[in-house]
């Protein structure tokens, strides 16, 4: 039931998220696209109450409880900034303002923006772990390795990316020669 609520809420995203934009760009309707777009949350709030539901009610905690910790925590360090994203398009194409600045390419400029970003994965780590350490005390008395295991991954995730981050700092992508002619 867990998994199929998290898909229901990744597709309730991306729906909420199409109809927002698009009742703010053609439609005009500012208040009303913000009110869909403000109901992103409540979407996680209520995956997050389900989850718990499941397990108060006994069900053994499982890889799908950790599934469910992750990505709250991914959708709450990178839902504002997809959601931003992807309002800036649509209102370039949409509504005939600006296109949106793409990320820096090369350079320190590529590695503020790589850090940046790693630091929504840290974040999302530190949310989802939180989450799982939650429900590893509210579970209290059984076999909760596969929660315990979860944190692992989370934290493994973030380490990852720091990586591949510290790589756009110490190996700087410069722009091609052709490029720097023009």
């Amino acid at each position: 039931m867990v998994v199929t609520l998290i898909v229901v809420c990744e597709v309730a995203f991306w729906v909420l998220l199409a109809l927002g934009l698009a009742v703010r760009y053609p439609l005009g309707m500012r208040r009303t696209s913000t009110v869909l777009l403000l109901c992103e949350p409540v979407l996680e709030l209520f995956l997050f109450a389900v989850t718990a539901i499941d397990l108060r009610n006994g069900a053994e905690p499982g890889w799908e409880h950790g599934l469910a910790a992750l990505y709250i925590g991914y959708t709450v360090a990178y839902g504002h900034y997809t959601i931003r994203r992807l309002d800036g398009h649509a209102a370039h194409r949409l509504a005939g303002g600006p296109p949106p600045p793409k990320p820096p390419r090369y350079g320190a400029a590529r590695a503020r923006h790589e850090g940046a970003l790693w630091l929504r994965t840290v974040l999302a780590a530190a949310v989802a772990c939180a989450l799982l350490q939650a429900a590893v005390w509210y579970v209290g008395d059984g076999d909760t390795s596969s929660l315990r295991s979860f944190r692992w991954v989370a934290l493994r995730a973030a380490g990852i990316h720091g990586l591949v981050a510290l790589t756009y700092t110490l190996w700087p992508k410069r722009e091609p020669q052709s490029a720097l002619r023009r």
